[in-house]
């Protein structure tokens, strides 16, 4: 029997990119998976399953039964096909024809029937039932995975929106759909219009940490790091107090995120783009982050030990809960370059009080061996985050050595140069002045016209002004010859 350790599936994998993980996590899965409620359920479950051969039957299986209770058949269909790729022999791997049929004949027939009241709002013509169908609409073509329909369906509702809280839910809606789809640009649209200081939104203040949340999350799949830390580290502490078993707590965002992704979101994305100075004002002395900080309390931990340049604890906290992070949804595409980023300044920091540093002493400071730091130190030296040169002889990096002396005085000729050139250029025009060469043209419509008025630049010197002369002197001759 295949089990989800020995399936080939994982070697393939590997072979085509996809990070595997094969130690177990710190988190317990049903536990973990708890804390969230939707579609995104059944989206972890499939990606744990699909990326940790440990955890594969117990994830895959949890990610049937929660399928099932819902109406997408076509989410039902990718956990079945995963599942018979990794598990084949498994039971679940079976598909249920029966519940298929059922599913598709009452998705067919709630569809139909919104249609039929969507069409007799728009009979008698009163808005706040269409929109409110078109509401319905919306959420229905959610639930069954058909996303680009719910799109639409909130978007001819905007038309009969009338109330500023309208626009807040229409907005909403399609935040949470856009998410779906990994539309991050429509996310952060969306975020703005309700954020936009013109707007008469005051229902949305009590969503600013959801806003704040989804504006993060667009910009950490966008690859913009240190936006994401900002809207992460500024977000309402009111989610930590949401109810997450509460579907109807409007303070809870776990069909999107937890308080707790927060913290580990914004701690990963400020370590990779903030200096000490900023992880020390804005992070750990954050009273609105420190309420998120306080559910993961290493993320906290390996903060503190950055701004205090102990880089090996750091990096350490942070390896041990790789695996972890490899599993979330949003952290798993990101993880690599933000560690990578994160080591860059601990590498950085560490060298900067040094003139030359053997690969043996950085593989033993940051708990590495002499390859892999060859390989971070080249990617980093490439990408420019690290001046320094590489000795692959003596297996040594070398500070690139500045003659201080000869830049300043470099620096200090040149700015002679220009200030004689302009004082130059300046006498010369006063001498201009002064000896009458001050040419003036009647304009076309009336009045003279200096080499100001018509563009000449006094700056540029007597080669600027003579082809000015040239030009319209040259033309006026020519123009009093021919008559």
């Amino acid at each position: 029997m295949v089990t989800g350790h020995d399936a080939p599936y994982y070697a393939k994998a590997q072979q085509a990119g996809h990070p595997v993980v094969h130690d177990l996590p710190k988190f317990d899965l049903d536990q973990y998976i708890a804390n969230y409620r939707g579609r995104t359920r059944v989206d972890r479950l499939l990606l744990i399953g699909t990326t940790a051969p440990l955890l594969a039957p117990e994830a895959l299986r949890a990610a049937v039964i929660e399928a099932k209770q819902g109406t997408d058949v076509g989410r039902y269909d990718a956990v079945l096909t995963a599942i018979r790729e990794i598990l084949p022999a498994d039971p679940n791997a079976v598909p249920d024809s029966a519940w298929i049929d059922r599913t598709n004949k009452q998705v067919k027939a709630e569809s139909d029937r919104l249609e039929m009241e969507l069409k007799g709002y728009k009979n008698n013509l009163i808005k706040e039932s269409i929109r409110m169908g078109y509401d319905d609409q919306g959420q229905h073509f959610h639930r069954i995975g058909d996303l680009i329909n719910s799109v639409k369906a909130y978007g001819r509702m905007r038309d009969y929106c009338t109330t500023p809280s309208h626009v807040v839910i229409m907005n909403f809606r399609l935040i949470n759909v856009s998410i779906d789809q990994g539309n991050w640009l429509a996310v952060q649209t969306n975020v703005q219009k309700l954020r936009s200081p013109g707007q008469p939104f005051a229902e949305a203040q009590r969503l600013t940490a959801k806003l704040s949340a989804a504006m993060g999350l667009a910009l950490l799949a966008s690859g913009n790091y240190r936006e994401a830390a900002l809207e992460f580290i500024e977000t309402d502490p009111r989610m930590v107090q949401a109810k997450l078993d509460d579907p109807f707590d409007d303070e809870a965002f776990n069909e999107v995120m937890t308080p707790n992704d927060i913290a580990v979101y914004g701690g990963l994305c400020a370590l990779a783009a903030m200096d000490r100075n900023e992880l020390q004002n804005q992070v750990l002395e954050n009273g609105k982050f420190r309420s998120y900080l306080e559910l993961e309390p290493h993320i906290r931990r390996a903060i503190a030990f950055f701004v205090s340049s102990k880089y090996s604890a750091c990096l350490s906290i942070l390896e041990s809960y790789r695996s972890d992070y490899l599993l979330d949804i949003h952290l798993q595409r990101h993880l690599g370059e933000l560690y990578f980023q994160i080591r860059s300044k601990a590498i950085q920091q560490y060298f900067i009080p040094f003139s030359r540093v053997t690969f043996a002493a950085l593989a033993v400071a940051f708990d590495t061996d002499e390859h892999t730091i060859e390989q971070e130190l080249t990617r980093m030296v490439k990408r420019g985050h690290l001046d320094a040169r590489i000795d692959l002889v003596d297996h040594v990096l070398l500070a690139r050595i500045v003659d201080v002396r000869r830049k300043v005085h470099g620096n200090a000729i040149k700015m002679a140069e220009d200030y004689e050139r302009t004082a130059h250029l300046r006498i010369l025009r006063m001498e201009m002045i002064n000896a009458g060469l001050e040419v003036t043209e009647k304009g076309k419509y009336g009045g003279n016209h200096t080499f100001d008025d018509v563009g000449v630049d006094p700056f540029h010197g007597v080669a600027s002004a003579g082809n000015w002369l040239n030009e319209n002197v040259g033309r006026s001759l020519r123009s009093g010859l021919r008559e």
